[in-house]
């Protein structure tokens, strides 16, 4: 999955480089306060995947004697640094734009390029059109990226159940940012159609609530990751089923499952075995089980098997 969540950050960070040139040019010549809080909505999010391909880099990191089990959470750590970013820099930020545009509401300027006067909705309807565009083919590289990873499960089931927040971050920026572009062309036609220049900051405090909404959604996300979420549910209950596949193993007491990153799951278990077996024996049963977890998935990286008697709860249940 790492492999395509880098396609999906590189597509999109290339397009919100192109699309931050054009806004920004745009919102310097005509003055909308809009299109300059969509300039810096997209260097944000430029920002943002970078600070995501470090986190895939860094997580990639072999464990040491000092992080025995590897640096696979940094990649939930950037992803939470990348929400904060999206509600602080870019909601927060058009919020405030929008907000100075309403009580100081200024028309749009025309645009003056090497002798040429073009009208500034022209300017910013050329440039908004050409980042719907370059927006558009970010988004459909991550949608489809995320659509063959979700499978039958809705899309916002996929994404609470998914571990790899790299991927569902850049869909969620895309779609964020495609919703701030129709928000501010929307504001940009209106204010000049209804000559109401303060529109215009309407629109921006509309992106900087999108912004700061989605932002909100992401860091609850990514703070489920960060502080360690179990394996899926269907994958525990397999290992159920395989560990009572052993006939040594009277009863299961405990099974205990954590992402330590999106392809790396520590799995524990708690087992009463057999009084009469030997020494040996529990060695065998013990590693078949790990082979048999790990060949099941291939996620499963550790595995840690304790032996002790069933718990008193349970010996009160079978009485």
């Amino acid at each position: 999955m790492a492999h395509e969540s880098t396609g999906a950050i590189y597509a999109a960070a290339g397009a919100n480089l192109a699309i931050a040139a054009a806004k920004f040019a745009g919102g310097f010549l005509t003055g909308s306060t809009a299109m300059l809080a969509e300039g810096v909505h997209s260097v944000v999010d430029t920002l943002n995947q970078m600070l995501l391909l470090v986190g895939l880099k860094r997580a990639e990191k072999p464990a040491d004697t000092r992080h025995p089990f590897g640096y696979g959470r940094e990649i939930y750590f950037y992803a939470f640094v990348v929400a904060l970013m999206i509600f602080l820099g870019g909601g927060l930020f058009a919020i405030y734009e929008g907000v100075e545009r309403l009580w100081h509401p200024e028309p749009d300027r025309d645009a003056h390029l090497f002798g040429y006067t073009i009208p500034g909705l022209w300017v910013n309807i050329a440039i908004l059109g050409f980042s719907v565009a370059a927006e558009g083919y970010s988004w459909t590289v991550a949608m489809r990226q995320f659509w063959a990873e979700k499978g039958r499960h809705s899309a916002l089931h996929a994404i609470r159940r998914s571990k790899d927040p790299s991927l569902f971050t850049i869909l969620a920026e895309d779609t964020a940012a495609l919703i701030g572009l129709l928000i501010a062309l929307a504001g940009v036609v209106l204010a000049h159609v209804l000559e109401m220049p303060a529109l215009d900051g309407a629109a921006s405090i509309g992106i900087g609530l999108v912004l700061v909404g989605m932002a909100l959604f992401l860091m609850i996300e990514t703070h489920g990751l960060l502080i360690g979420e179990a394996a899926d549910p269907a994958l525990v209950e397999a290992i159920r089923e395989i560990v009572r596949g052993e006939p040594g193993v009277i009863h299961l007491n405990e099974v205990l499952t954590q992402h330590l990153g999106p392809s790396d799951i520590l799995v524990n278990l708690s087992l009463d075995m057999a009084d009469d077996l030997t020494a040996g024996a529990v060695e065998a049963t013990v590693t078949r089980l790990d082979r048999a977890l790990k060949a099941r998935e291939p996620d499963v990286k550790r595995v840690f098997i304790e032996i002790q008697g069933k718990p008193e709860e349970a010996r009160a249940a079978a009485a």
